[in-house]
């Protein structure tokens, strides 16, 4: 699973409030020729980054290149089950990266584009946000 190797922080506040301003970095296509783009704000978590990668990765049968660029850097914490309040903050349980809408999450070439746009559906599928296949013009350089 993706996670950071040594965090600054153990634990960080949620903070939801500046999902809702436009993605302005990591928008356009840098690497491969197809990708796919959130459409909404929202929380990925590391398993389902990879689980979208695994499911694209069989689906071009290990061919072309796949390139994913998001990466869980948040972590989130959960007291257990059954704990009554107070005695401190949760450990952390999982690690999300903060996708806000308009941001490329992953990207792919070296395949046809038929079998990229499949592959870039069903990872659209694993994930918790709306998303859209976006393809680089073969006009522009």
């Amino acid at each position: 699973m993706l996670q950071p190797k040594k965090p600054r922080y153990r634990k960080q506040m949620k903070l939801y409030r500046h999902l809702k301003i436009k993605e302005t970095r990591g928008c356009t296509l840098e690497f491969g020729e197809f990708g796919l783009r959130a459409m909404e704000a929202g929380w990925v978590t590391n398993r389902q980054i990879e689980a979208a990668r695994q499911t694209m990765v069989r689906h071009l049968k290990r061919g072309g290149k796949v390139w994913i660029k998001v990466f869980p850097d948040k972590p989130l914490t959960k007291k257990p089950a059954e704990v009554r309040m107070g005695k401190g903050k949760g450990s952390v349980e999982t690690w999300v990266a903060e996708v806000k809408s308009g941001r490329l999450m992953y990207e792919v070439t070296g395949v046809a584009e038929k079998i990229a746009v499949e592959a870039l559906e069903l990872a659209a599928a694993k994930l918790p946000i709306k998303t859209k296949v976006v393809i680089r013009s073969s006009t522009l350089i």
